[in-house]
């Protein structure tokens, strides 16, 4: 189960190293590159809600299943795909493969182990797989796309899913089918709204807000969104509760949780090319450039439950997101003369840092205070809210990129050759993204200044007891 769960989060961030050579290889342009990730993390996103929910209804583990083999044959057909439209479409597939066995994964390993040690342990080790699944995916991909090629970060999920689907059924016990209804409407209308509002951005960044298309994309987002809003409110069981929306705190951490993450998609989807266009590192020196980052996180995301034991989760969120915002401005002055020592393992060392430290206590403040009856879709609405936060984020942050890269290429420098031109007009691109992540950080900031309560959690706590046992035992 955990190697599944590892596939599906390192899905995310694996192609990020690749995003060069996937570009060369199937000849997209810089703007609508970033549909090799927005194609699976809306997909995935937009869909998460229904998978637990298919869980529930048919089995968990038979939705496991079904999801890995998906995920897997999509792999192999990504691998394989000879255009950018066949690339984009086995990676939506991917996203609704993961979208399916991601729910699965956590509800499985609870009902596998019985409560106290053996069950903390476990999700230990599963806290620890998924906090670091994404840096590491950075790492894993340069290694991959150096000594073999970009078609082997989708490859190499081929032979995990396969060892998944064989071995799954002998070790894992399927789960008590439970009465209910799927909400496909409410799926559909989420989903193809929100992929409208991101091809909207995207559109923009090519062709300009005035654009027929892109007009007409707004328009059907704001149909669809507002056709899922209409549904939720009327449907038997909604796939998405509007009212876990009526706490002020916790919708204010899934509005934290989606500008802090609209930045992080940006940066590195940003910052993976820069290192590789502009200062011309290799894919695995790429990869091993973020290594700093991954470490940091994953060290200071172990220590924040033993923080939350002490402090409000407040506190900690303002704590985290304070050098997050000043390593993202510190990026926003990045141009063709900034090397890696000087001008950008600091501001990934302080991205690191806040990152590992903000994340806990936003999640500790969407789950304080759910109804027992509503903790399943709570506890999928932070992920939900993490992957379209990355989808609308990355997708506005190419439109900026788009809009000031074309200033750029209009002012050429004086006496400047090709290669110059074209990195100055990179970097003032990617300055001018990361600038626009910084305000997204800053909001964040202030959403939790203003929206979130400053309460200390009790001690004695569930929901505390646990946090803190799971930070004790990540390592092991």
């Amino acid at each position: 189960m955990l190697a599944a769960q590892l596939m599906v989060i390192l899905d995310a961030t694996v192609v990020n190293i690749a995003l060069p050579h996937i570009a060369t290889g199937l000849h997209f342009t810089s703007t609508n590159l970033s549909w090799v990730l927005n194609g699976y993390t809306l997909t995935f996103g937009g869909l998460l809600l229904l998978g637990g929910r298919a869980g529930d209804i048919l089995g968990r583990r038979r939705v496991f299943l079904a999801g890995i083999g998906l995920f897997t044959l999509a792999s192999l057909a990504g691998g394989l795909a000879t255009s950018a439209p066949l690339l984009l479409a086995a990676r939506a597939a991917q996203g609704v493969g993961g979208a399916l066995a991601s729910p699965a994964v956590l509800a499985l390993i609870v009902s596998s182990f019985p409560e106290g040690r053996q069950r903390t342990r476990a999700l230990a080790i599963y806290t620890g797989v998924v906090t670091a699944g994404g840096s590491l995916g950075l790492v894993l991909g340069g290694v991959i796309t150096e000594w073999l090629s970009w078609r082997w970060v989708l490859f190499i999920n081929v032979p995990i899913g396969i060892a998944v689907v064989t071995i799954g059924p002998l070790f894992v016990a399927e789960t008590k089918r439970q009465p209910g209804h799927f909400d496909l409407t409410g799926a559909i209308t989420s989903t193809a709204g929100m992929a409208s509002l991101v091809y909207a951005f995207i559109r923009a960044a090519s062709a300009g807000w005035s654009n027929r298309v892109t007009i007409g994309a707004l328009l059907a987002a704001a149909a669809l969104l507002g056709l899922f809003l209409v549904n939720e409110t009327r449907a038997r069981q909604p796939i998405t509760p509007l009212r876990l929306f009526a706490d002020t705190s916790r919708s204010g951490s899934f509005l934290a949780r989606l500008l802090l993450v609209a930045g992080m998609f940006g940066m590195f989807f940003f910052l993976t090319q820069f290192v590789q266009e502009v200062l011309g590192f290799s894919p695995l020196r790429a990869g091993i450039a973020f290594l700093p980052m991954t470490i940091l996180l994953f060290g200071v995301s172990r220590l924040a439950p033993r923080l939350l034991a002490r402090f409000a989760p407040k506190p900690l969120m303002v704590a985290g997101l304070l050098p997050v915002i000043a390593g993202m401005a510190w990026l926003a002055r990045v141009s063709p003369s900034t090397g890696y020592a000087t001008g950008i393992l600091g501001p990934m060392l302080l991205l690191g840092a806040g990152l590992g430290l903000a994340f806990v206590p936003l999640t500790t403040a969407s789950l304080a205070g759910v109804p027992p009856q509503d903790s399943g879709a709570a506890s999928s609405m932070v992920n939900v809210m993490q992957q379209l936060g990355g989808s609308l984020g990355l997708a506005a942050l190419v439109t900026v990129f788009g809009t000031a890269s074309r200033n750029a290429a209009a002012h050429p420098l004086a006496g400047a050759t090709r290669v110059a031109q074209a990195h100055h007009v990179l970097a003032h691109g990617m300055a001018t993204s990361f600038a626009v992540a910084a305000i997204f950080d800053a909001c964040a900031l202030l959403v939790v200044l203003v929206a979130i309560r400053g309460r200390k959690a009790a001690p004695a706590a569930p929901a505390a007891r646990v946090l803190v046992a799971v930070g004790e035992e990540a390592a092991d």
